[in-house]
């Protein structure tokens, strides 16, 4: 594809159509990008599709768009689901959600564990805040993001995922150093729990099914500033592996 600006659409994409974009895309193409009918841009619908597409109208608060072609990128086979403890701190949540869409996380799951705090979730915010993520890194996918999820159920959903880890603080259980045991090419789920770490109750839930319990360092990490170090790490040893 051309180097051009990437625009969402929550639709279907299918070659010689024509779509309309949401308010906001059109506003930024007419107002920002100054672009015009006859200029060219790329469209996703953050399920691996993307379209190259030619605009037929551009307004202050309307654009259409004719599709000339569609082309189709598959998921990557090492896929990471970051499982995570939000904190009561919102942007903080909101730092965690961008960076985790930028580094190609597949699925954030918010997890509920014994220290979790709570947490008042702003679904339509964050779903344009990992939309903007998507675009801002030129990706294909976007993560789905999971409801809130216990700890017992969280196991229960990844059971066949070939490569588990949780990451917690407790010098009294056995942990291993990420960097040593993370092998590329698999598919991953990392869980980080809250501020006040996990219980040794849960830890042991964790291992008795298939988890391997590490640690991200020696330094304390912030619950944000872990998930970030896991996203990073995977990224940096799968890096050319597809």
């Amino acid at each position: 594809m051309p180097n051009l600006s990437q625009f969402y659409y929550n639709g279907h994409l299918i070659e010689n159509d024509t779509i309309t974009l949401d308010a906001a895309s059109a506003k930024h193409i007419w107002q920002v990008l100054r672009m015009e009918p006859g200029d060219e841009l790329l469209v996703t619908d953050g399920k691996g599709h993307v379209a190259l597409c030619v605009i037929t109208t551009a307004e202050k608060n309307r654009c259409d768009v004719a599709i000339r072609s569609v082309s189709f990128t598959d998921r990557s086979k090492h896929k990471l689901h970051l499982c995570v403890a939000f904190t009561k701190n919102n942007s903080r949540n909101e730092w965690l959600l961008e960076k985790a869409t930028e580094l190609g996380v597949s699925s954030i799951t918010p997890i509920t564990a014994a220290r979790s705090e709570k947490v008042h979730f702003r679904d339509e915010r964050w779903e344009k805040l990992l939309v903007s993520a998507l675009l801002q890194s030129q990706q294909a996918y976007l993560p789905e993001f999971a409801d809130v999820t216990s700890l017992p159920d969280v196991v229960k959903k990844f059971s066949a995922v070939p490569q588990k880890y949780i990451a917690h603080c407790i010098p009294e259980q056995p942990r291993q150093p990420l960097s040593g045991m993370l092998k590329p090419g698999l598919e991953t789920v990392i869980l980080i729990g809250p501020e006040g770490d996990f219980r040794f109750d849960e830890v042991s839930l964790c291992m008795n099914n298939g988890f391997a319990a590490v640690t991200l360092g020696e330094q304390r990490l912030r619950t944000e500033t872990a998930a970030m170090a896991a996203c990073a790490y995977f990224n940096m040893i799968n890096d050319g592996q597809d």
